[in-house]
């Protein structure tokens, strides 16, 4: 529960801006009342926190204070770099795993930052070499953006302390707006603002004599097709998932009772619940949501999975109301727009633990990105069965027909130079392909213009000689943790609306070991026939009841129609008036129109009816972000 904020002199010499640090980590207050600010020639430094008992400091100095440096979050193999450290001579002062930075940068003058595991953003600076670095951790859990100003590097954990320093301005980028109607989330280094870029996972910054290097220090990898390797049988193979996994719970668990868990009708978060339990030797308390329509309630399976891991979760209701009521608090913590509504109730349900004095939860986040549990997975895999036959690519005619009915205003060779740009067809893009849609159906004339044929796949950094060579699940399984994991995973639903209430969530399944095991399985053991995530379910039947552990994936959501059926809320009308869509300039008002009076007049099941609430509710989101970060005249929005 800590953030960053920091402003770099590009030249090495000159002290920050006066009260521009203070503004910046005011802006980060509701990430904990704890913090500091450090300022020299060359560099400033601001952190908040909302320390646990047994978290140590995020700043510190080596022995002569020529090397500073700062960790937002946490190393889940402190003790180990630590211990080694000491090994080799150091003194070292504390627990604080930024202590053990300085260290580690005074051996080598160059972090190895693939040595660094867990959930964090850091800082070092040198004062001897007037260099300044930055890095994020593999899958963007930790967030960290950066812009530059003149002579000036500025970076924090959100974009508001960029603008509260008074020197960097919010102005729309449309290229990252596109992102949103493209993979629902920003993956890559692009923002909705320009001249603000997040650090992408994986890759650190450095600053130095007037210039700024961005690099990548680690990248997914998967074995080359028919090289993956079997774990032994299936029963040795289970326990081996189960053992690291519960390794993978204890390392994130605190050593007080600060943390709780979330837990649905599925098998991801209720697994970690119960091996959570298992390591404490008592049940970790566990959280779950109640949604108001029957087609989307999980809570009586929730309980369910509670009862048999001898838990009673505490359930948190909600119906439309409160979700809208709530959106433009979720479009305000995560600084971007979303068409997810389930962000507003993780955010809502962060709220309901935080009140409860729990501020660590695990969370079941990456599960269905490891182990296929997807359902265009499925179809992806049932389209290139019939592909089989030489010369007869039926699955692929299939995949246009369905484009050719569902969006005919989607030429031919816009889908051709997609696949070109992430190395063929991927299966996730028969998802992006229902957002997609909504670039032509929506987009104005003026917004069309502005990107210039860009396509938001150009921004993409995707190792596109090493995919070219794993097997086609492989391939989606890499392509969705590099867009969907860091895009909305993470930032829609994960840190960001978490440490927005109060909480810091844990992800055990992207604990680097899990992930490491996960990539060398054969694609048969993650998806069996159609059965998907199979061998995370051959552990989970170890814990909870047999129709649970086996029962088909189904997606935690929640309805945002009522945000564009009408009549609905008077600051949604307002938004999407014909006079704020112009003044916005991002969507065509007759079009806006139009579509809001054919979607209840759509099949209520099919991928057209998906894709159009996708569409519209990206529109509002957009719309909603645009008034609160950039232009507040379009709505009267409550605050």
């Amino acid at each position: 529960m800590t953030a960053l904020a920091g402003i770099v002199s590009l030249d090495g010499r000159e002290t920050p801006p006066a009260g521009a640090l203070a503004r910046m980590t005011q802006a980060l207050a509701h990430r904990g009342p704890g913090g500091g600010i450090h300022e020299e020639p060359g560099i400033g430094l601001a952190w908040r926190h909302r320390r646990v008992a047994s978290s140590p400091e995020i700043v510190a100095a080596n022995e002569d204070n020529h090397i500073i440096a700062a960790c937002a979050g946490f190393l889940v193999n402190h003790a180990e770099l630590r211990n080694a450290l000491l090994g080799r001579g150091h003194q070292l002062r504390s627990d604080n795993p930024a202590e053990s930075l300085t260290h580690l940068w005074e051996e080598s003058r160059e972090l190895s930052w693939e040595t660094l595991r867990g959930q964090f953003a850091c800082a070092v600076w040198d004062r001897r070499l007037r260099l300044a670095m930055l890095a994020r951790d593999r899958f963007g859990m930790a967030p960290l953006y950066w812009s530059r100003h003149d002579s000036w590097l500025l970076f924090a954990s959100e974009i508001k302390a960029l603008f509260a320093s008074g020197l960097v301005r919010a102005e729309v980028d449309r290229r990252g707006v596109d992102h949103i109607f493209t993979f629902m989330g920003l993956p890559a280094a692009r923002t909705c603002f320009q001249n603000v870029q997040a650090l992408p996972p994986g890759h650190y910054l450095v600053a130095r004599a007037g210039t700024v290097q961005v690099a990548r220090y680690w990248d997914l990898d998967f074995p080359d097709r028919g090289q993956e390797e079997a774990p032994g049988p299936e029963h040795h193979a289970a326990d081996r998932l189960e053992e690291l996994l519960q390794q993978a719970v204890a390392r994130r668990l605190p050593a007080d009772d600060s943390a709780a868990s979330y837990i649905s009708g599925g098998i991801d978060c209720s697994t970690l619940a119960a091996l959570a339990g298992k390591v404490r030797q008592r049940p970790l308390p566990t959280y779950t949501v109640r949604i108001a329509d029957v087609r989307l309630d999980e809570s009586e399976r929730a309980l369910r999975v509670g009862q048999a891991c001898g838990i009673a979760p505490i359930v948190e209701s909600f119906d439309a109301a409160r979700v809208i009521a709530s959106f433009p608090r979720l479009i305000r913590a995560i600084e971007s727009p979303t068409p997810d509504a389930s962000c507003v109730t993780l955010m809502l349900l962060a709220e309901r633990v935080r009140a409860d004095g729990r501020p660590i939860v695990l969370t079941g986040d990456g599960a269905d990105d490891l182990f296929a549990g997807y359902p265009w997975f499925k179809t992806d895999r049932l389209l290139r069965m019939l592909d089989v036959i030489p010369g007869l690519p039926f699955g692929q005619a299939l995949r246009r027909l369905v484009v050719r009915l569902t969006a005919p205003h989607i030429r031919a060779g816009q889908i051709l130079r997609t696949q070109r740009l992430i190395g063929g067809h991927n299966a996730w893009l028969d998802l992006y392909g229902l957002i997609s849609m909504n670039r032509s159906r929506f987009y104005s004339q003026g917004m069309r213009d502005s990107l210039a044929g860009h396509l938001a796949y150009e921004d993409l950094s995707l190792n596109l000689e090493r995919l070219g060579r794993w097997h086609p699940l492989n391939r989606a399984l890499y392509f969705g943790l590099k867009t969907h994991v860091p895009g909305l995973l993470l930032q829609g639903k994960g840190e960001r609306i978490g440490m927005h209430s109060g909480v810091e969530l844990r992800f055990p399944y992207l604990d680097e070991d899990v992930v490491e095991f996960s990539t060398r399985l054969p694609p048969s053991w993650k998806l069996r026939r159609w059965r998907d995530k199979f061998l995370l379910r051959r552990v989970a039947e170890r814990y909870l009841p047999a129709d649970i552990a086996w029962r088909p994936k189904r997606d935690f959501t929640a309805a945002l129609d009522s945000l564009y059926r009408q009549p609905t809320v008077r600051w949604v009308e307002e938004l999407l008036s014909e006079e704020s869509l112009r003044r916005a300039g991002y969507f065509d008002p007759a079009a806006v129109q139009l579509w809001r009076q054919q979607y209840g007049k759509l099949p209520r099941i099919g991928s057209r009816r998906f894709s159009v609430e996708l569409g519209l509710s990206a529109v509002v989101a957009t719309q909603l972000w645009h008034h609160l970060h950039i232009d507040a005249g379009l709505a009267d929005v409550p605050t």
